[in-house]
């Protein structure tokens, strides 16, 4: 299974490539996460901002892989447990389905991303940075990956 988080933005941190590559270590060969960036697009006081997230989201939607099921993450999505999250996952595993996740710039996922996603979640009521996104989403792929193949590394 190939879980890819696809988001808006480049240049992250150091501690934001350093955590991810932690997690993504930890991952077996079969379970693969990465992140696709997208550039965000240029903002000055005369850009249409509606314009630009729509850039942002075609660029997306041509960055998620063809045929995955693709998860809009949105603070309007519908919030999960960790254990739900990994039924979600091990179902579309079962079936043979990759993921892509999608994460807009920010000012938000274009509608078209909200349109063509299959479902939208929430991480969290709480907004995050960008980077603490990526760190988070790393987090809990494994977080499910460990819950799917019960490995300790989950306590509920």
């Amino acid at each position: 299974m190939k879980i890819t988080l696809v988001s808006v933005g480049t240049r992250m941190p150091d501690w934001v490539e350093a955590g991810v590559a932690e997690y993504r270590k930890r991952l077996p060969r079969d379970f693969e996460f990465r992140v696709v960036e997208v550039p965000l697009s240029q903002r000055t006081k005369t850009t249409n901002l509606v314009q630009a997230i729509a850039k942002e989201g075609e660029a997306c939607l041509r960055a998620a892989g063809t045929g995955d099921y693709l998860i809009a993450l949105d603070v309007k999505g519908k919030g999960l447990s960790t254990e739900q999250m990994a039924l979600k996952v091990g179902e579309l595993r079962d079936a043979s389905r990759n993921i892509s996740l999608l994460v807009g710039g920010p000012d938000g996922l274009a509608p078209a991303c909200l349109a063509r996603a299959d479902t939208s979640w929430s991480l969290s009521a709480l907004t995050f940075p960008h980077p603490l996104v990526r760190l988070i989403v790393a987090e809990q792929v494994y977080r499910v990956w460990s819950l799917l193949h019960n490995h300790p590394y989950h306590r509920a």
